[in-house]
This record gives structure tokens, C-alpha cells and sequence, in this order.
């Protein structure tokens, strides 16, 4: 499939027993899959669920959870290679129940208001926003982190999904990250 859209499109067509997301989906690869688990929910209550991320996106995880958690499921893909546990989560959700990652339980349940807004971030990532604030070019950041291009802007990619900063085009997400790292 193409992008989020085209998992609708074929949902609604299709009406599989389960559907598998990964957070990061075309054609960003930041949170169009969750933002579609969380449009796939709305739409077919009936359709089972599970996210796979490396991280917990806790907003989303959080909103998932509190619409209705039959059939759903979010797990962390560190956990996934425990083939035969990945196999019963797959099974429970197909079949209405909820298996939710113990990190992703962790994180809501510690979640507060008054937390910073960079709480959720890797020292890499912090590293990779001070870098940002300073004005530096991806270009730079890779090379002040002794890491490819290619690295840097998935830092920085992660850095917007987590600070939850969707792509808009009356918004510059990397000013926005900025601020929010001046402001803590």
C-alpha cells in the first residue's frame, strides 16, 4: 500500500480480521500510521488493531486507548521478536481483546500535565534540538553527531512526532521544535 489513505481505502474495501500498523508510514514515515489506527478506529470500531512502533506515542497511545480498547493492541517492535508472545498478541486482538506494550502502560500512567514537553526525547534527540536551536543545517547536525544526513533527519523526524508537530503548511515544525526546546 501506498500511504495511510490507501490502508483506509483498503479497509473499508476489504474488511480484513486484523490489520497491523507501523507508526511511521509513507510518505513522511513520522506518525501517519498511528493517526490512521486512530482514523481506522473511528471509522470501524469493529476492526481490529494493533500498532507497532519503536517508541511509545503517547498522545496517540493514550487517545487509542481511551475511545474503546476492543480489538486493539500496541506493542513495541523490541517485543515483536519474541515470535511466539507476538503471535498470541495477534490472536488476542483479532479476537476483541487488548494487549498494550508494559512501556506503553508505563508511560500513560506516569504521563502529567506539568511535564516538559522534551521529557519524551532521547539525549540524542535533546542533543540533535540543541543543535537545531543553535541554527545549524541537517548537513551540520550530521556532522556534529558523527552520523549521515540521513540519521540526522530521522532524529529530527522523531524529534516532530514526539513533540507532536504534524506536517502543516502554515507552520515551520522545525521553529516550533525549537521554541519548545527554549521554553523548557
Amino acid at each position: 500500500m501506498a500511504d495511510a489513505t490507501d490502508l483506509l481505502r483498503l479497509v473499508n474495501e476489504h474488511k480484513p480480521d486484523l490489520c497491523i500498523l507501523d507508526v511511521r508510514m509513507p510518505p513522511t514515515f513520522t506518525d501517519e500510521g498511528i493517526r490512521a489506527a486512530s482514523v481506522l478506529r473511528s471509522q470501524n470500531p469493529e476492526s481490529p488493531v494493533l500498532v507497532l512502533s519503536h517508541y511509545v506515542e503517547e498522545r496517540y497511545a493514550s487517545d487509542l486507548i481511551a475511545s474503546d480498547t476492543r480489538g486493539f493492541g500496541y506493542l513495541l517492535k523490541d517485543r515483536v521478536a519474541d515470535v511466539p508472545s507476538f503471535l498470541d498478541a495477534v490472536v488476542t486482538v483479532g479476537t476483541g481483546g487488548t494487549v498494550l506494550d508494559p512501556e506503553v502502560v508505563s508511560q500513560i500512567l506516569v504521563r502529567s500535565p506539568q511535564r516538559s514537553a522534551l521529557d519524551g526525547l532521547t539525549p540524542r534527540e535533546v542533543e540533535t534540538l540543541q543543535l537545531m536551536a543553535e541554527g545549524k543545517a541537517n548537513s551540520a547536525i550530521a556532522a556534529a553527531l558523527h552520523v549521515s544526513v540521513g540519521s540526522a533527519e530521522k532524529h529530527i523526524a522523531s524529534i516532530f512526532t514526539k513533540l507532536n508537530l504534524a506536517p502543516d503548511q502554515s507552520e515551520n515544525r522545525r521553529v516550533l521544535a525549537v521554541l519548545r526546546y527554549l521554553e523548557s
